[in-house]
């Protein structure tokens, strides 16, 4: 998961970011138009509703370092969930 920002406002919410999701076999990926202000129970909602309800629960995911993704409420979802959180580093 990462966040595209910057973007032009658009539709009718004036959605101006991305959350992209990229399921890791397949090589396809969802784009959840969003704000760039979410917070991480926003990120959440969004993630619950649009993938987990549709998709299942991911045994893994990897993000980068956002504090959005490493909030303390991320890691007890992922515990709840019984999902492997994973970071990837930069420049790698």
């Amino acid at each position: 998961m990462d966040w595209v920002t910057g973007l032009v406002p658009g539709g009718k919410e004036s959605y101006n970011a991305c959350l992209i999701v990229v399921y890791r076999f397949s090589k396809s990926m969802r784009c959840l138009p969003c704000h760039k202000d979410y917070t991480a129970m926003d990120t959440a909602l969004s993630f619950c509703n649009n993938i987990i309800s549709t998709c299942g629960v991911p045994k893994s995911t990897i993000s980068d370092g956002d504090p959005k993704f490493t909030s303390e409420f991320w890691n007890n979802l992922y515990d709840m969930l019984g999902t492997k959180l994973a970071f990837s580093t930069a420049y790698h």
